[in-house]
Protein backbone atom coordinates (compact mmCIF):
# COMPACT_ATOMS: atom_id res chain seq x y z
CA UNK A 1 0.00 0.00 0.00
CA UNK A 2 2.72 2.47 1.09
CA UNK A 3 4.90 1.47 -1.84
CA UNK A 4 2.14 1.97 -4.41
CA UNK A 5 1.34 5.38 -2.89
CA UNK A 6 4.97 6.41 -3.29
CA UNK A 7 5.49 5.09 -6.82
CA UNK A 8 2.07 5.90 -8.29
CA UNK A 9 0.12 8.17 -5.94
CA UNK A 10 2.77 10.83 -5.31
CA UNK A 11 3.70 11.46 -8.96
CA UNK A 12 -0.02 11.71 -9.83
CA UNK A 13 -0.55 14.10 -6.92
CA UNK A 14 2.37 16.29 -8.00
CA UNK A 15 1.08 16.17 -11.60
CA UNK A 16 -2.32 17.55 -10.49
CA UNK A 17 -0.67 20.40 -8.60
CA UNK A 18 1.62 21.24 -11.54
CA UNK A 19 -1.37 21.15 -13.91
CA UNK A 20 -3.01 23.74 -11.66
CA UNK A 21 0.11 25.89 -11.87
CA UNK A 22 0.08 25.62 -15.66
CA UNK A 23 -3.57 26.73 -15.80
CA UNK A 24 -2.52 30.04 -14.19
CA UNK A 25 0.51 30.68 -16.44
CA UNK A 26 1.01 32.22 -19.86
CA UNK A 27 4.16 32.68 -21.93
CA UNK A 28 3.90 36.37 -21.08
CA UNK A 29 4.53 35.58 -17.41
CA UNK A 30 8.09 34.57 -18.30
CA UNK A 31 8.51 37.62 -20.53
CA UNK A 32 7.40 39.95 -17.73
CA UNK A 33 10.79 39.40 -16.09
CA UNK A 34 12.18 41.97 -18.52
CA UNK A 35 9.68 44.63 -17.43
CA UNK A 36 10.46 44.35 -13.69
CA UNK A 37 14.01 42.99 -13.54
CA UNK A 38 14.98 44.46 -10.15
CA UNK A 39 12.10 42.77 -8.26
CA UNK A 40 12.69 39.43 -9.97
CA UNK A 41 16.47 39.46 -9.50
CA UNK A 42 16.13 40.48 -5.82
CA UNK A 43 13.69 37.63 -5.14
CA UNK A 44 15.80 35.06 -7.03
CA UNK A 45 18.96 36.05 -5.11
CA UNK A 46 17.03 35.51 -1.86
CA UNK A 47 15.65 32.18 -3.03
CA UNK A 48 18.67 30.67 -4.75
CA UNK A 49 21.58 32.08 -2.71
CA UNK A 50 20.49 33.38 0.71
CA UNK A 51 17.94 30.69 1.58
CA UNK A 52 20.17 27.62 1.05
CA UNK A 53 22.97 29.39 2.97
CA UNK A 54 20.63 30.29 5.87
CA UNK A 55 19.21 26.75 5.92
CA UNK A 56 22.69 25.21 5.96
CA UNK A 57 23.61 27.41 8.92
CA UNK A 58 20.42 26.44 10.79
CA UNK A 59 21.00 22.73 10.16
CA UNK A 60 24.51 23.00 11.65
CA UNK A 61 23.23 25.12 14.55
CA UNK A 62 20.44 22.66 15.42
CA UNK A 63 22.73 19.67 14.83
CA UNK A 64 20.01 17.69 13.05
CA UNK A 65 20.40 13.97 12.24
CA UNK A 66 21.91 13.53 8.76
CA UNK A 67 18.65 12.36 7.15
CA UNK A 68 16.67 15.37 8.42
CA UNK A 69 19.53 17.73 7.56
CA UNK A 70 19.41 16.68 3.91
CA UNK A 71 15.60 16.93 4.06
CA UNK A 72 15.87 20.56 5.20
CA UNK A 73 18.30 21.39 2.38
CA UNK A 74 15.96 19.70 -0.12
CA UNK A 75 13.15 21.90 1.20
CA UNK A 76 15.30 25.05 0.96
CA UNK A 77 16.14 24.20 -2.66
CA UNK A 78 12.51 23.70 -3.69
CA UNK A 79 10.87 26.58 -5.59
CA UNK A 80 7.95 28.70 -4.41
CA UNK A 81 4.55 27.07 -4.03
CA UNK A 82 1.41 28.11 -5.90
CA UNK A 83 -0.33 28.99 -2.60
CA UNK A 84 1.92 32.07 -2.45
CA UNK A 85 -0.45 33.66 -4.98
CA UNK A 86 -3.36 33.30 -2.55
CA UNK A 87 -1.47 34.92 0.33
CA UNK A 88 -0.23 37.67 -1.96
CA UNK A 89 -3.83 38.36 -2.99
CA UNK A 90 -4.97 38.43 0.67
CA UNK A 91 -2.30 40.91 1.73
CA UNK A 92 -2.20 43.08 -1.41
CA UNK A 93 1.01 41.89 -2.96
CA UNK A 94 1.84 41.99 -6.68
CA UNK A 95 0.21 38.74 -7.85
CA UNK A 96 1.62 39.10 -11.37
CA UNK A 97 5.11 39.08 -9.83
CA UNK A 98 4.20 35.94 -7.86
CA UNK A 99 3.17 34.15 -11.04
CA UNK A 100 6.37 35.27 -12.77
CA UNK A 101 8.57 34.18 -9.85
CA UNK A 102 6.84 30.79 -9.59
CA UNK A 103 7.39 30.20 -13.31
CA UNK A 104 11.03 31.34 -13.32
CA UNK A 105 12.08 29.69 -10.03
CA UNK A 106 10.44 26.39 -11.03
CA UNK A 107 12.43 26.44 -14.28
CA UNK A 108 15.72 27.33 -12.54
CA UNK A 109 15.10 24.62 -9.92
CA UNK A 110 15.64 22.05 -12.66
CA UNK A 111 19.35 22.78 -12.19
CA UNK A 112 19.69 24.17 -8.67
CA UNK A 113 17.59 21.61 -6.77
CA UNK A 114 19.65 18.54 -7.75
CA UNK A 115 22.90 20.48 -7.20
CA UNK A 116 21.97 21.70 -3.69
CA UNK A 117 20.53 18.32 -2.68
CA UNK A 118 23.57 16.44 -3.98
CA UNK A 119 25.83 18.82 -2.04
CA UNK A 120 23.81 18.09 1.13
CA UNK A 121 23.93 14.32 0.56
CA UNK A 122 27.69 14.49 0.00
CA UNK A 123 28.23 16.66 3.09
CA UNK A 124 25.93 14.93 5.59
CA UNK A 125 26.21 11.38 4.13
CA UNK A 126 22.86 9.98 5.34
CA UNK A 127 23.02 6.91 3.08
CA UNK A 128 25.54 4.12 3.51
CA UNK A 129 24.69 2.39 0.27
CA UNK A 130 23.74 5.23 -2.02
CA UNK A 131 25.82 7.75 -3.93
CA UNK A 132 23.62 10.80 -4.04
CA UNK A 133 20.61 11.41 -6.23
CA UNK A 134 19.94 9.15 -9.16
CA UNK A 135 20.00 11.50 -12.14
CA UNK A 136 17.72 9.37 -14.30
CA UNK A 137 15.05 9.52 -11.63
CA UNK A 138 15.61 13.27 -11.23
CA UNK A 139 14.79 13.66 -14.92
CA UNK A 140 11.68 11.52 -14.46
CA UNK A 141 10.46 13.72 -11.59
CA UNK A 142 10.98 16.91 -13.56
CA UNK A 143 9.15 15.36 -16.51
CA UNK A 144 6.27 14.91 -14.06
CA UNK A 145 6.67 18.59 -13.19
CA UNK A 146 7.08 20.09 -16.66
CA UNK A 147 4.61 18.06 -18.75
CA UNK A 148 1.52 18.96 -16.64
CA UNK A 149 2.63 22.62 -16.53
CA UNK A 150 2.93 22.64 -20.33
CA UNK A 151 -0.52 20.99 -20.67
CA UNK A 152 -2.02 23.53 -18.26
CA UNK A 153 -0.47 26.44 -20.18
CA UNK A 154 -1.79 25.02 -23.48
CA UNK A 155 -5.30 24.74 -22.00
CA UNK A 156 -5.02 28.33 -20.73
CA UNK A 157 -3.92 29.47 -24.19
CA UNK A 158 -6.52 27.68 -26.29
CA UNK A 159 -9.42 27.19 -23.83
CA UNK A 160 -9.19 30.18 -21.46
CA UNK A 161 -12.76 29.89 -20.14
CA UNK A 162 -12.29 26.22 -19.30
CA UNK A 163 -8.98 27.08 -17.58
CA UNK A 164 -10.76 29.71 -15.45
CA UNK A 165 -13.51 27.26 -14.46
CA UNK A 166 -10.94 24.61 -13.52
CA UNK A 167 -8.69 26.93 -11.53
CA UNK A 168 -10.64 26.76 -8.25
CA UNK A 169 -11.36 22.99 -8.29
CA UNK A 170 -7.70 22.20 -9.07
CA UNK A 171 -6.55 24.49 -6.22
CA UNK A 172 -8.89 22.69 -3.80
CA UNK A 173 -7.65 19.29 -5.00
CA UNK A 174 -4.05 20.54 -4.59
CA UNK A 175 -4.65 21.43 -0.94
CA UNK A 176 -6.33 18.06 -0.29
CA UNK A 177 -3.42 16.29 -2.00
CA UNK A 178 -0.89 18.17 0.16
CA UNK A 179 -2.79 17.17 3.32
CA UNK A 180 -2.89 13.49 2.26
CA UNK A 181 0.79 13.46 1.27
CA UNK A 182 1.84 15.11 4.55
CA UNK A 183 -0.31 12.68 6.57
CA UNK A 184 1.22 9.73 4.70
CA UNK A 185 4.77 10.97 5.31
CA UNK A 186 4.11 11.50 9.02
CA UNK A 187 2.35 8.14 9.50
CA UNK A 188 5.06 6.21 7.63
CA UNK A 189 7.86 7.59 9.78
CA UNK A 190 6.21 8.35 13.08
CA UNK A 191 9.12 7.17 15.27
CA UNK A 192 11.69 9.42 13.58
CA UNK A 193 9.25 12.33 13.74
CA UNK A 194 8.39 11.70 17.41
CA UNK A 195 12.07 11.49 18.37
CA UNK A 196 12.84 14.81 16.66
CA UNK A 197 9.45 16.59 16.80
CA UNK A 198 10.49 19.51 19.01
CA UNK A 199 13.74 20.13 17.14
CA UNK A 200 12.09 19.76 13.75
CA UNK A 201 9.20 22.09 14.62
CA UNK A 202 11.63 24.70 15.95
CA UNK A 203 13.95 24.66 12.93
CA UNK A 204 11.09 24.70 10.40
CA UNK A 205 9.36 27.61 12.17
CA UNK A 206 12.67 29.50 12.39
CA UNK A 207 13.43 28.82 8.74
CA UNK A 208 9.93 29.91 7.66
CA UNK A 209 10.09 33.18 9.63
CA UNK A 210 13.57 33.92 8.23
CA UNK A 211 12.44 33.07 4.68
CA UNK A 212 9.45 35.43 4.88
CA UNK A 213 11.54 38.16 6.53
CA UNK A 214 14.41 37.91 4.02
CA UNK A 215 11.93 37.81 1.13
CA UNK A 216 10.38 41.06 2.32
CA UNK A 217 13.32 43.05 3.70
CA UNK A 218 15.97 42.42 1.01
CA UNK A 219 13.74 43.74 -1.84
CA UNK A 220 12.75 46.73 0.34
CA UNK A 221 16.43 47.51 0.98
CA UNK A 222 16.91 47.42 -2.79
CA UNK A 223 14.03 49.92 -3.13
CA UNK A 224 11.59 47.47 -4.67
CA UNK A 225 7.96 48.60 -4.24
CA UNK A 226 6.02 47.38 -1.20
CA UNK A 227 3.48 45.24 -3.14
CA UNK A 228 6.38 43.54 -4.96
CA UNK A 229 8.22 42.96 -1.65
CA UNK A 230 5.06 41.36 -0.21
CA UNK A 231 4.82 39.09 -3.27
CA UNK A 232 8.50 38.22 -2.91
CA UNK A 233 8.18 37.37 0.80
CA UNK A 234 5.35 34.89 0.24
CA UNK A 235 7.02 33.40 -2.82
CA UNK A 236 10.18 32.74 -0.80
CA UNK A 237 8.49 31.74 2.47
CA UNK A 238 5.93 29.35 0.97
CA UNK A 239 7.84 26.47 -0.58
CA UNK A 240 6.58 23.75 -2.87
CA UNK A 241 6.60 21.23 -0.02
CA UNK A 242 4.89 18.59 -2.15
CA UNK A 243 7.75 18.66 -4.66
CA UNK A 244 10.29 18.18 -1.86
CA UNK A 245 8.24 15.29 -0.43
CA UNK A 246 7.91 13.61 -3.82
CA UNK A 247 11.66 13.87 -4.55
CA UNK A 248 12.54 12.63 -1.07
CA UNK A 249 10.29 9.59 -1.35
CA UNK A 250 10.43 8.66 -5.04
CA UNK A 251 13.92 9.77 -6.13
CA UNK A 252 15.85 9.11 -2.94
CA UNK A 253 13.56 6.38 -1.60
CA UNK A 254 13.43 7.80 1.92
CA UNK A 255 10.24 8.81 3.72
CA UNK A 256 12.36 10.20 6.55
CA UNK A 257 13.96 12.62 4.12
CA UNK A 258 10.54 14.12 3.39
CA UNK A 259 9.64 14.82 7.05
CA UNK A 260 11.03 18.39 7.20
CA UNK A 261 8.98 19.30 4.12
CA UNK A 262 5.91 17.61 5.62
CA UNK A 263 6.22 19.58 8.88
CA UNK A 264 7.00 22.81 7.00
CA UNK A 265 4.07 22.20 4.63
CA UNK A 266 1.68 22.31 7.58
CA UNK A 267 3.23 25.11 9.65
CA UNK A 268 4.07 27.54 6.82
CA UNK A 269 0.41 28.50 6.23
CA UNK A 270 -0.09 29.66 9.83
CA UNK A 271 3.22 31.49 9.95
CA UNK A 272 2.65 33.15 6.56
CA UNK A 273 -0.80 34.33 7.67
CA UNK A 274 0.64 35.82 10.87
CA UNK A 275 3.45 37.46 8.89
CA UNK A 276 0.91 38.93 6.47
CA UNK A 277 -1.08 40.45 9.36
CA UNK A 278 2.13 41.88 10.82
CA UNK A 279 3.28 43.68 7.67
CA UNK A 280 -0.30 44.82 6.92
CA UNK A 281 -0.64 46.34 10.41
CA UNK A 282 2.74 48.05 10.12
CA UNK A 283 1.72 49.55 6.78
CA UNK A 284 -1.62 50.68 8.23
CA UNK A 285 0.14 52.27 11.20
CA UNK A 286 2.49 54.11 8.84
CA UNK A 287 -0.42 55.32 6.70
CA UNK A 288 -2.41 56.65 9.70
CA UNK A 289 0.46 58.45 11.45
CA UNK A 290 -0.80 62.05 11.83
CA UNK A 291 1.06 64.77 9.98
CA UNK A 292 2.73 67.43 12.11
CA UNK A 293 0.45 70.46 12.64
CA UNK A 294 1.22 73.59 10.67
CA UNK A 295 2.45 76.53 12.64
Amino acid sequence: MGSSMTTIGLPIALGIIMLGLGLSLTVGDFGRVLSQPKAVVAALICQLVLLPAVCFGLVLLFDLPALLAVGMMLLAASPGGTTANLFSHLFRGDIALNITLTAVSSAIALVTLPLITNFAIDHFAPFDDQLGMQWRKVLEVFAIVLVPVAIGMAVRRFRPRFAERMDRPVRIVSVVVLVVVVAGAVASNWTLLADNAGQLALITVTFCVLSLGIGYLVPRLLRVSRPQAIASSFEIGIHNATLAIVIGQTVLGSVGLSLPAAVYGVLMFFIAFGFGLLIRDRAAAGATTPLPART
